[in-house]
């Protein structure tokens, strides 16, 4: 992420630019709840539906009152979190700049990241999980996990970017692999869902996954170029690479699915995409078109093998949050140490354009302090909100579905009227959706 100094002054044409970005990455949430509610069963989508949207308020309250300073305040030392002097976003007027821009813009910006990363780790617990611990957990987390990953990474004084060296320009570690690593946590604190590796627990709605997948992708054009916090060439450059890393990814799960099933399917094609864009999402702005090229290829053809693990280690990541965004974040932010060119970082060079090993060797520890902090956090405050109020919704719940048991609501009415029925007698009808059987 590209910070100018804050003496350069407002540019309207780089607000206009992060405006429409911040809309952008806003607007993935709901994709996401989209794309998580039809891969659900048809029991259970209006809950994953509804993790998503009460992640927006919830973190967008929490980011404003205390996340935004502890990650983007000075630093309060050593570079791991900033000294709150800014606690409730006060002294920070509609004339305080972030380089070009608002620094109200920005941390507006900045807020759209915190809220899909924390709404990306409820797909490694769907069907299973208390709302209201939900809602406890992504308070909490937001302030002892996302805003200090994002002070290290995001921050200028952070010690990841400002210490350890390591390149990411919009969020391999803060955002993917800092999800993927709590999202396992989580997993492993509330364990399998009932009927897990016994029962098929297939997507009910592929077209809502589509869809979903479609306005992740749209909305991903913010998240990479938005990223530039400018409207300029940079810019262009990092969303042809995630145009071409997303197309890349799709077509290497795809490959991948015809060899080793002998069908294509439109889930796969989703999953590639994403897959794709979450590895082009931290390399973005330091590889060129061919560099994002095998990245992309290289997420869609791993990912594609690495959402089957959890059968094999009996680790219940219902909706594939680390086989995609944890392997496919290590993958995008490892391999700048590969693909990296001075053309777009301005002086680093990866091994294949003569920087040596040096900066691979950056970028994984970078990833392993990420995973470990994120991992063991999430577990103490996922274990902590277990004993406390119970995180584990109730077998009878889980097995009704939470539509009904949690929100008195059910996604689809499939009652049969007569045909004589009018809309005034319908809508007095029970609604028999709520006795039909699930999928």
């Amino acid at each position: 992420m590209l910070l100018a100094s804050p003496a350069s002054g407002l540019d309207t044409g780089d607000t206009a630019w992060l405006l429409a970005s911040t809309a952008l990455v806003l607007l993935m949430t709901p994709g996401l709840a989209l794309f998580y509610g039809g891969m659900v069963r048809s029991k259970s989508v209006l809950n994953m539906i509804m993790m998503s949207f009460v992640s927006i308020a919830v973190v967008s309250v929490v980011w404003l009152t205390v996340g935004y300073p502890l990650a983007f305040d000075p630093d309060a030392g050593a570079g791991l979190i900033g000294d709150l002097r800014h606690l409730g976003m006060s002294g920070i007027t509609p004339s305080s700049l972030t380089g070009h821009v608002p620094t109200l813009l920005f941390a507006a910006f900045q807020l759209t990241f915190a809220v899909i990363t924390a709404a990306l780790i409820s797909g490694a617990i769907a069907d299973r999980a208390k709302f209201g611990a939900w809602v406890l957990f992504t308070v909490v987390w937001t302030v002892l996990v996302y805003a200090p990953v994002a002070h290290w990474v995001f921050a200028p004084d952070g010690w990841i970017a400002a210490h350890l060296g390591a390149l990411d320009y919009a969020g391999g570690t803060v955002v993917e692999v800092n999800c993927g690593a709590s999202g396992l946590a989580l997993a492993l604190v509330l364990g399998p869902r009932v009927g897990f590796k016994k029962e098929a627990m297939r997507p009910h709605n592929l077209p809502l996954v589509l869809l979903g997948a479609g306005l992740l992708w749209f909305g991903w054009f913010g998240f990479n170029a938005g990223s530039a916090l400018g409207a300029n060439g940079i810019a262009a450059a990092v969303l042809l690479n995630t145009q071409i890393a997303g197309c890349a990814g799709l077509l290497g799960w795809l490959v991948v699915e015809k060899r080793r099933d002998g069908h294509a399917t439109t889930l796969g094609a989703a999953s590639g995409a994403v897959a794709g864009l979450v590895a082009i999402t931290p390399s973005c702005g330091s590889v060129d078109l061919l560099g994002a090229l095998v990245i992309g290829l290289a997420a869609g053809v791993v990912c594609s093998f690495a959402v089957s693990w959890k059968f094999r280690l009996h680790v219940d990541d219902s909706l594939d949050v680390v086989g995609v965004h944890f392997v496919a974040g290590v993958i995008g932010t490892v391999l700048i140490g590969v693909f990296a060119t001075a053309t777009m970082t301005g002086h680093v060079n990866g091994l294949l354009h003569g920087g040596g090993l040096a900066q691979i060797g950056k970028q994984a520890l970078a990833v392993v302090v990420v995973a470990l902090y994120a991992f063991a956090v999430t577990w103490l405050v996922g274990k902590a909100i277990d004993r406390t109020m119970g995180f584990r919704a109730s077998r009878d719940h889980e097995l009704t579905g939470l539509d009904l048991a949690v929100h008195a609501e059910t996604a689809y009415d499939h009652g049969v009227l007569s045909h004589g029925a009018s809309a005034h007698h319908t809508a007095a009808l029970p609604h028999s959706s709520d006795k039909a059987p699930v999928a």
